[in-house]
């Protein structure tokens, strides 16, 4: 895999589809990132005000202005410089304060830059799929971080929600009342090579989906000092289906689609 090629590529993708992110999450995040990201990050961050937090894969800065208005003191960073861009206007809009800055996920000697034991804590929601190396932002993180500092994230959940699982719907007449059953099919899980995938409804440009089983996804955080102590499922609740009859996340309470996990330095 030509890791600098992807990720080149990666960057062209997410600069052309920026304004179509900043307009689908808006000031606040869409449904899917207000019900479901945001509360299982910020219960696993269990943030104090005044602390320093470093937001990796920031996009257009919705939880990025989350956090300040919570009272920290935010470092944002992406590698698109369109993201930051907008970041930047509706943060400027909000009158809130974030150190906004363009640095890439996978240089280990640029996040180096950002400060030794600079941060109290560090958060990556829904980037780490997006990411075709991760060990070099696991092996930043454990030289930016504080001493008892934590990483805490999100990320497509490998099992149920990596690389375009199929959607099934049945109906079953049982003793005269016909019963809706909504499940899940995998063709693989240890093994997947990267894909683009469409993301969200009319998104103009597919970018790429990195897989990774949990035994590579939390052992390239085990392999650079962390420990996890804290792992959250959140899945959209029972009745939460918008009855459009489109298959959805909401349809499927049983299956968490994001896995949100606290890791410290041991």
């Amino acid at each position: 895999m030509d890791i600098k090629k992807l990720n080149d590529e990666g960057r062209e993708l997410w600069n052309r589809k920026a304004k179509f992110w900043d307009g689908l999450f808006g000031d606040n995040g869409n449904e899917f990132h207000r019900r479901l990201v945001e509360p299982s990050v910020l219960q696993l961050l269990d943030l104090r005000p005044g602390e320093t937090v470093l937001d990796v894969g920031c996009g257009n800065g919705a939880l990025t202005r989350r956090l300040a208005a919570l009272g920290a003191q935010v470092t944002a960073i992406d590698f698109s410089d369109q993201m930051i861009e907008l970041a930047r206007r509706r943060t400027d809009a909000a009158g809130l304060s974030v150190e906004y800055l363009i640095r890439d996920a996978t240089d280990e000697a640029a996040l180096l830059k950002l400060g030794q034991s600079r941060f109290d804590a560090i958060i990556c929601t829904m980037a780490l799929m997006d990411i075709p190396t991760i060990e070099p932002l696991f092996r930043a993180a454990a030289s930016l971080l504080r001493a008892e500092g934590r990483f805490v994230f999100s990320t497509m959940h490998p099992a149920f929600n990596s690389n375009n699982p199929i959607f099934l719907h049945e109906k079953e007449d049982r003793d005269g009342t016909v019963v809706d059953h909504f499940s899940v099919k995998l063709r693989r899980y240890l093994d997947m090579p990267p894909v683009k995938g469409a993301g969200a409804p009319g998104e103009p440009t597919p970018h790429f989906y990195y897989h990774r089983p949990l035994a590579e996804l939390l052992g390239s955080a085990f392999a650079a000092g962390f420990v996890l102590d804290g792992l959250l499922e959140p899945a959209f609740s029972a009745g939460d289906d918008d009855n459009s009859g489109r298959l959805s996340w909401s349809s499927f309470s049983q299956f968490p689609p994001i896995l949100s996990g606290r890791l410290r330095h041991a």
